[in-house]
C-alpha cells in the first residue's frame, strides 16, 4: 500500500464492493479495498442468474473482479475494519490487517492501523444464522438453500423441502413450489396455519409437516435425511430454508447512522445512490439488501460507487472555488 490517505475507502471485497472499486479506479480516483475475505457465497459452488456468466464459481468470479479493480489503481488490503470515524473533512478507517498474528504472552495487542478517505463504500454483507438443528448446517450452500432464484433449478422436479423459521416464511413456502410438484412443508416455524392457508397448500399438492425438526442427515444416495422431533423421517433431495441475518456493520457505531427495521432485521437506510444519512458514507449490497442476488449487488456498487465520486467532483469544485477566492482576497 503506498499511502494511507485515499479518495475513496472501499470495505468488503465481495460482488458490490469490487463494482464500486472498479467504477472509481476507473475514475481516476485513489481507491482502497480493505477486505475481510469471508464472502456469503463462498460456500457455494456456482452461482447464476448472472448474465454472461451462469455458472461461474462465486470465488472466481471475486478473483477477476480483484485482477480487474487492479488494472485501475485499485489497491487492497486484507484486514477488519474496527471503526470508522468522522474527522470533518475525511473520514478515518481503523482496521486491523490479516497476518499480523496474536500477540505472545505479555506483548500489547496489535495496533490497528489508521486509514483516511474522502469518502466510504460499505459492502460487507450478511451472515446467514441457520436454525440450531442437528447437522442442518453442513449442508449449507449445496443441499441446504435459501434463494430459489440462485439454486431453484438445479434442484427442479427433486423432492424439495421448507424449512419454515417464523410466519414470514409462508412467502417462501409458496414461491418454493414453483419449482416442483413434491414439496414438503416444515410448518412448525410458522406458528400454526389457518384454515385458508392450509387448504391453499393442500390445493397446490404440498405435504404439511407439523412436527419441529430435529435433525438433518445425509443420505446414503446423496439426498438428505430429515427427522422430525415425533419420529418422523423424509427423505428429500434439497431443503430450502431462511435462518436470521446479521448485517456487518458494527464497526460503523460510531457514526449514528439512520436504520431502517425490516421482517429481515435492521439495516443502513440509504438513498437511491446507496449514500446514507452521512454525507460521506454510502452502502451497498447485502449489508442494506439482503435479499440482493450477485447481478443486484453489482448493480448497486457500481451505482454507489458512481455517486461517491460524483461527490467527490463536487466537493473538488468547491475546494477550489474556495481556494481562488481566497488568493484574489
Amino acid at each position: 500500500m503506498n499511502t494511507t490517505d485515499f479518495d475513496a475507502i472501499v470495505i468488503g471485497g465481495g460482488a458490490a464492493g469490487l463494482s464500486a472499486a472498479q467504477a472509481l479506479g476507473r475514475s481516476l480516483r485513489r481507491t482502497l479495498v480493505i477486505d475481510a475475505g469471508a464472502p456469503r457465497n463462498r460456500f457455494a459452488t456456482h452461482m447464476h442468474n448472472v448474465l454472461g456468466l451462469d455458472g461461474t464459481p462465486p470465488l472466481e468470479l471475486l478473483d477477476r473482479g480483484r485482477a480487474e479493480a487492479s488494472d485501475y489503481g485499485v489497491e487492497f488490503l486484507a484486514a477488519n475494519v474496527v471503526t470508522v470515524r468522522d474527522a470533518g473533512d475525511t473520514l478515518v478507517v481503523e482496521a486491523l490487517p490479516h497476518g499480523a498474528g496474536a500477540p505472545a504472552e505479555g506483548d500489547p495487542a496489535p495496533v490497528a492501523m489508521a486509514i483516511t478517505a474522502r469518502a466510504l463504500i460499505v459492502a460487507t454483507g450478511v451472515s446467514d444464522r441457520l436454525p440450531d438443528i442437528p447437522g442442518l448446517a453442513d449442508g449449507w450452500g449445496r443441499t441446504v438453500l435459501h434463494c430459489p432464484y440462485c439454486h431453484g433449478w438445479e434442484v427442479r422436479g427433486g423432492r424439495l423441502g421448507v424449512l419454515a423459521t417464523s410466519p414470514a416464511s409462508l412467502h417462501q413456502v409458496k414461491l418454493i413450489r414453483q419449482w416442483s410438484d413434491t414439496v414438503t412443508v416444515f410448518a412448525a416455524g410458522l406458528g400454526g396455519l389457518d384454515d385458508g392457508t392450509e387448504r391453499a397448500l393442500a390445493a397446490r399438492g404440498m405435504r404439511v409437516e407439523r412436527d419441529p425438526v430435529a435433525t438433518v442427515a445425509p443420505g446414503s444416495a446423496g439426498e438428505l435425511l430429515v427427522t422430525t422431533s415425533g419420529g418422523a423421517s423424509h427423505s428429500i433431495d434439497a431443503i430450502f430454508t431462511a435462518g436470521s441475518l446479521r448485517p456487518h456493520d458494527g464497526f460503523l457505531s460510531e457514526l449514528g447512522l439512520e436504520r431502517t427495521e425490516s421482517p429481515f432485521g435492521s439495516f443502513i437506510t440509504v438513498d437511491v445512490t446507496g449514500r446514507t444519512s452521512h454525507p460521506r458514507v454510502w452502502a451497498a449490497g447485502n449489508v442494506v439488501a439482503p435479499m440482493a442476488t450477485v447481478p443486484m449487488a453489482m448493480g448497486a456498487g457500481a451505482g454507489a460507487g458512481g455517486a461517491a465520486n460524483y461527490a467527490l467532483v463536487e466537493e473538488d469544485f468547491a475546494l477550489a472555488g474556495a481556494a481562488s477566492e481566497s488568493a484574489s482576497a
